[in-house]
């Protein structure tokens, strides 16, 4: 069974990675894709240590709620550890 996750809601300053069009949404990890230093930092040149990245899968309903032409529909995106919660 693929694992649950929420991406946090948090609304950071600066420069973010995380879609805000996905943050407080629900999904699936499709797959881990290994660690990676984190760009929010190395945008800054700051030192910027390995964090795990994953694939998460959301439907369309949880991202667009009754808007979604295609509730079933599937979206991918890329999103380190960092901005991740257990469901």
């Amino acid at each position: 069974m693929a694992e649950r996750v929420r991406v946090k809601a948090m609304m950071p300053p600066g420069h973010v990675r995380t879609p805000s069009y996905l943050r407080g949404k629900t999904g699936v990890i499709e797959r881990a894709l290994g660690p990676f230093p984190n760009p929010e930092q190395l945008a800054y040149g700051l030192p910027a240590p390995e964090q795990p990245l994953y694939r998460v899968r959301f439907t369309m309903s949880e991202i667009w709620g009754d808007a979604a032409e295609r509730p079933s529909d599937t979206l991918d995106a890329e999103i380190y550890a960092h901005w991740l919660e257990r469901v």
